[in-house]
């Protein structure tokens, strides 16, 4: 039996027809305060937690970044200003401002680092890990940043994967929200009404998304508020998002038809999202069509959306590929050779990633940046 924590079961009781959507379920869970996922004072990232993100694989993924930015800042002559949302333990901006420093000191000192976290536990740690970079500064929300809006660079990853979804499917031809409730065993179940909000059904008819009978989607309403958010925010320059997702045209697929919403514990995937409540992770793959269209509606222009290794390979990360053959396995080398092919492989760490690039009031301004004829580093 699942042990369902004590401020779940009075949010579920406290509310008419003893029910929440899998959006204030995924809310309490991982972001409640005192009790949500992402509040607990315990490792989630890395060997220890129960997933991995690309900073984790190499430190290599970071410093790819660094000559990016360096490059983008430099080409357009912007503020060098940083701004990482759900930064994680600090490892991508460690390894991305440690790289800036080598390739660039001078310009490394004129950078500001923003880092932006909900999780005090995150933040502490980032502080650690950062411990001694010059010029950071630490916030929990976009709100507390002293500038309104900003000019520079806006980047995140995997952050819009944990973002709180609606989920809703067809069912004898109706299309209903699915609900989590109490079953008389005490444990958490799905149930079904009518959608909870007009703005689950305004997205359907917007993107013009059919379900088919017993198909079922995530409906990303958070995300897309938060991107027109990113978008009011970022005065001039540019939104990098990473992360994983699908096209409208592949959500459709019949491989798809159960959704994406899953957990991770310990690293492994569980299918149910209602085990372990506020002791996994939960994410689903977002909706790269709707973040491209909520970024795009906020005055920005979209750059590029590619596969993270493709992006990575027009970034330059080959260059960084040590050609001399190691027989030693366990050696720097050998470890990091390995890292690189497990981020551009098809087969590999980032065939499900994805880099998406919007700019704003600076049109143009990555040509031969991450362009493969015309890569500058």
């Amino acid at each position: 039996m699942i042990m369902v924590p004590d401020f779940l079961i009075k949010k579920i009781k406290n509310v008419p027809g003893c029910k929440i959507s899998y959006a204030t379920y995924m809310n309490e869970v991982l972001y409640n305060q005192e009790f949500g996922y992402y509040m607990k004072k315990k490792d989630k990232v890395g060997a220890k937690g129960d997933f991995l993100t690309s900073s984790n694989v190499s430190d290599i993924y970071g410093r790819v970044f660094a000559g990016v930015f360096l490059a983008y800042f430099k080409q357009n002559a912007l503020a060098p200003v940083i701004c990482e949302i759900g930064g994680g333990t600090g490892r991508f901006a460690k390894q991305l401002l440690e790289e800036m420093k080598l390739l660039d000191e001078e310009f490394y000192r004129t950078v500001a680092y923003n880092m932006v976290e909900t999780s005090p536990y995150h933040q502490q740690k980032q502080k650690e890990t950062l411990a001694g970079e010059y010029n950071i500064s630490f916030y929990s929300s976009l709100d507390e940043l002293p500038e309104k809006q900003m000019e520079g660079i806006i980047f995140s990853n995997e952050l819009f994967d944990a973002f709180p979804v609606h989920v809703v499917e067809k069912r004898e031809g109706k299309l209903v929200e699915v609900f989590v409730t109490l079953g008389d065993d005490g444990e958490l179940r799905e149930t079904i009404d009518s959608p909870s909000s007009q703005s689950i059904l305004t997205y359907l008819k917007s993107f013009k998304l059919e379900l088919k009978e017993g198909q079922r989607i995530e409906i990303p309403l958070a995300m897309m508020e938060y991107a027109k958010k990113l978008s009011f925010f970022l005065a001039k320059g540019s939104i990098i998002t990473v992360d994983y997702g699908y096209t409208f045209n592949e959500l459709m697929r019949p491989e798809h038809c159960e959704g994406s919403l899953r957990g991770y514990y310990d690293h492994k995937m569980i299918r149910n999202p209602l085990l372990h409540p506020s002791e996994m992770d939960l994410t689903a793959h977002i909706h790269l069509d709707a973040l491209n269209h909520a970024l795009t509606e906020g005055d920005m222009t979209a750059v590029c959306t590619k596969h993270q290794g493709e992006f990575l390979v027009s970034a330059g990360i080959l260059e960084y590929l040590q050609d001399n053959y190691d027989p030693n396995p366990f050696s720097q080398r050998s470890k990091r050779n390995r890292a690189i092919r497990s981020l551009i492989m098809d087969s590999g760490w980032s065939h499900s990633f994805h880099v998406l690039i919007h700019e704003k009031n600076d049109s143009g301004s990555w040509a031969g940046i991450v362009d493969d004829k015309e890569k500058k580093r």
